[in-house]
């Protein structure tokens, strides 16, 4: 599975953005796809993540910001962020894991997001 990231940038507090992920390879067997961040000198770190069916789990400092979503027929994965804060700045990850083995985790190349205060 190729994992293609797109919609980072520069953002200024309060404001909002958008990532895409489309996934291409063996999208027929994926399963969950979610959205990770890695800031300066920081572990990655999970922001959200969504289940074949819908069901969705947010880190607790995302929480009513953020809203992961999914196109199955287009094997693409979003994050609508919304509430940008300048702790929110990182380098996001999509990623997705496959019903069948190798189950992943695979892992997009990475968009940065910055939001000024």
């Amino acid at each position: 599975v190729q994992l293609v990231e797109s919609g980072g940038g520069l953002v200024q507090a309060g404001g909002s953005l958008r990532l895409s992920c489309a996934a291409s390879g063996s999208t027929g067997s994926i399963n969950t796809m979610g959205w990770s961040r890695q800031a300066p000198g920081k572990q990655r770190e999970l922001v959200a993540a969504i289940r074949t069916g819908g069901s969705t789990n947010y880190a607790d400092s995302v929480k009513g910001r953020f809203t992961i979503s999914r196109d199955d027929a287009n094997n693409t994965v979003y994050l609508q962020m919304n509430s940008l804060k300048p702790e929110d700045t990182a380098v996001y990850y999509c990623h997705v894991f496959l019903l069948i083995a190798p189950y992943g985790p695979y892992w997009g190349q990475g968009t940065q997001v910055t939001v000024s205060s």
